[in-house]
């Protein structure tokens, strides 16, 4: 299944299970712990040992996160955005310079690696110093990546009850982010219209 940096720092905040939202960027630790979970997709820039998470690096994640769901919800417009920060979204135009300041934040530059067996590919490399730096950056130009690209199109907010996520749709006419969203969103839709069914009040014959 495919995974995209930019969806997955949006995904810290969801619902809990409860009936709420929770963050998963809330504490130090569980920033680091989220950052952890990603390796794969953030290769050099999340090594242990090297990266110290510390409040100043939570709190930057978070205002990069502010600027991508601020931009997720641009995507989505006219349908509505994500529930759990669309009454508090960060201005499109700030968010958009607030993505691209922090992507300028690492210069870097484009390497071709070309082993003697196997194709050509692309890398970056960067001169900044600073792993905390390095990581933001890296987090921002995924963002610019995935907005600039083909899969913006496939964007949506989920549109069962409680949930707050975006997703990229994947087939069809897919309205949720998941099968447990669709069992939830129809079960919903089945209580409402027994309710108004019921308020109707039996036929006159």
């Amino acid at each position: 299944m495919e995974r995209w940096l930019a969806l997955e720092l949006a995904s810290t905040i969801r619902h809990d299970g409860d009936g709420g939202v929770t963050d998963d960027l809330s504490t130090v630790r569980e920033t680091d712990l989220w950052i952890r979970r990603q390796g794969e997709l953030l290769g050099d820039s999340a090594r242990p040992g090297e990266l110290v998470v510390d409040e100043n690096l939570r709190l930057a994640v978070i205002e990069l996160r502010r600027a991508v769901r601020a931009l997720f919800a641009r995507v989505v417009s006219p349908a509505p955005p994500s529930p759990a920060d669309a009454h508090r979204l960060m201005p499109a135009d700030r968010a958009i310079a607030h993505l691209n300041t922090v992507a300028a934040r690492e210069p870097v530059t484009v390497q071709l690696d070309w082993p003697l067996e196997g194709a050509p590919t692309a890398r970056l490399l960067s001169s900044q110093d600073d792993p905390s730096v390095r990581l933001v950056a890296q987090l921002a130009r995924a963002a610019v990546d995935f907005l600039s690209g083909p899969w913006r199109a496939e964007l949506r907010a989920c549109t069962a009850p409680r949930c707050v996520r975006y997703f990229v749709k994947s087939h069809g006419r897919q309205e949720w982010c998941k099968p447990s969203c669709g069992n939830r969103a129809r079960a919903a839709r089945h209580y409402r219209r027994g309710r108004t069914d019921g308020e109707a009040g039996p036929a006159l014959r």
